[in-house]
């Protein structure tokens, strides 16, 4: 089956005039990957031909042997027009009006996930949410690799997979992360879909909560009654899901009467149970490397994703030696008994609230480095929380006065040092000057990365970087 949909898809495509708009990490790929069946590719970027990152693209392009079309700068995507097939960026909406235009000139509109899926011949889990996916997606991979599957993660947990498709076989485990961008107008089919929680996020994208939560749902809409949908029964949103779900509902955080499978967690054990059957003890808490409650919860949505495929052996042999995934509350260093953290993925106030509270648990003096890009979200339970736990603060971001509003508007913040950094080279010089043996140091950014870096990652490894040198 792998094969002929290889096959027939390579058909398809080999006359059309092919579009891609973006020269992100996920559509080079892609690129590369279609080069290889047609050359008559226009690939558009809002980077300008002086852009330092875009010329080294280029560059990389044409060291492979790819003499491609740019269309890149200002208005960009004027030139959008006249193609078969367009592949958007995830970021772009859907509705764009340079899109809508290709379409009604009778374009093809599609994403590099949508062809992935729709070629892979493999079993694909797909895991999506407001917090928790990355690590929840990297657990499950990592079960399935314990158990001697061979295993392809990938999605917006960074890798791209596509241009794989043709090493992938039947017996494989797929694990995709997909994003609200990716779910924008894809209807995937997996086999088993994931969903960790749901609360407000990229509202500067999406035009209402209400428009995000839809595209959450996309993720299972495409099941029959052989999948499995994975839901957190904590979650208010996501209990009225089960009701529109074609497939076998496995919930964690139940313990209820339910007549499938239910994993909850009452310490000192994570708890499995079908129906009225036999209680099952799978993991004790205090087995898992990682830190937080969230991470106990990643845990148990990453076994319901996976019981019944593989032994539950290998979720203590996972649980023990998973130390967790960079940037996401990343122990860089201990220098002059002062422990640096990076935790760049945190680019929500509730991401930011779950890491210091995480952290406050060690009862170590907490400096707290944050600002971002704002995403029009509420900033006022932050406030709160970090007027609780954080005994200096250091801005250095966008948001960075929306995030001091709130602190103050708390009414537990009067005596909190704040400072006001410009660049990150200053907060770090100003935080190791400040640090006192016995505290930590946490970058919890509280807003995207896209007011002075690429993507959080790169944030993250600047921060490392800028800590190593100390």
């Amino acid at each position: 089956m792998k094969d002929y949909a290889e096959r027939d898809f390579r058909a398809w495509v080999k006359d059309k005039k092919i579009a891609v708009v973006g020269a992100g990490i996920s559509n080079r790929p892609l690129i590369s990957w279609l080069y290889q069946m047609n050359k008559d590719i226009t690939v558009f970027d809002q980077m300008g031909d002086d852009n330092e990152r875009l010329q080294i693209i280029k560059a990389e392009f044409v060291e492979a042997g790819l003499d491609l079309r740019w269309s890149t700068g200002d208005n960009y995507l004027d030139r959008l027009t006249g193609f078969d097939l367009v592949f958007r960026t995830p970021i772009m909406r859907p509705d764009h009006p340079a899109l809508s235009k290709a379409a009604a000139e009778g374009a093809i509109i599609t994403s590099e996930m949508s062809i992935f899926l729709s070629l892979c011949p493999a079993h694909v889990t797909g895991i999506t949410g407001s917090d928790g996916k990355t690590t929840t997606t990297t657990l499950i991979g990592e079960l399935y690799k314990a158990a001697g599957k061979k295993v392809w993660v990938g999605g917006n947990i960074g890798t791209p997979l596509l241009d794989k498709i043709s090493l992938i076989e039947a017996e494989d485990e797929v694990v995709v992360e997909l994003s609200s961008f990716q779910l924008f107008d894809l209807v995937p089919y997996v086999d088993t879909a994931v969903i960790t929680n749901i609360f407000p996020n990229h509202l500067d994208i999406h035009t209402s909560y209400e428009e995000y939560i839809l595209t959450k749902k996309n993720i299972f809409k495409a099941q029959s009654p052989f999948d499995r949908l994975v839901l957190n029964y904590a979650d208010a949103k996501l209990r009225s899901f089960a009701d529109q779900s074609r497939g076998e509902i496995v919930w964690f955080n139940k313990q209820d009467d339910y007549r499938g499978l239910k994993i909850w967690c009452q310490d000192p054990y994570i708890w499995k149970q079908r129906g009225r059957g036999a209680l099952d003890p799978l993991l004790k808490t205090d087995d898992i490397v990682l830190p937080g409650r969230f991470n106990v919860d990643n845990y148990m949505a990453a076994w319901a994703a996976v019981d019944g495929r593989i032994p539950a052996a290998h979720l203590y042999e996972v649980a023990t030696m998973f130390k967790g995934v960079p940037h996401r509350l990343e122990l860089i260093r201990v220098h002059k008994d002062v422990r640096w953290y990076n935790s760049s993925i945190d680019s929500t106030p509730t991401r930011t609230v779950n890491t210091l509270r995480t952290l406050a648990e060690q009862g170590r003096p907490i400096i707290l480095i944050c600002g971002g890009r704002d995403k029009d979200l509420d900033y006022s339970e932050v406030g709160r929380t970090i007027a609780e736990t954080v005994s200096h603060l250091i801005f250095c971001g966008e948001n960075a006065s929306l995030i001091k509003s709130a602190v103050k508007a708390s009414g537990d913040a009067v005596d909190l040092p704040m400072y006001d950094a410009s660049t990150y080279q200053e907060a770090v010089k100003y935080a190791a000057s400040i640090a006192e043996a016995g505290s930590s140091v946490l970058l919890s950014p509280t807003g995207t990365s896209f007011d002075q870096f690429f993507n959080f990652e790169e944030r993250g490894d600047a921060f490392r970087n800028l800590v190593l040198e100390l």
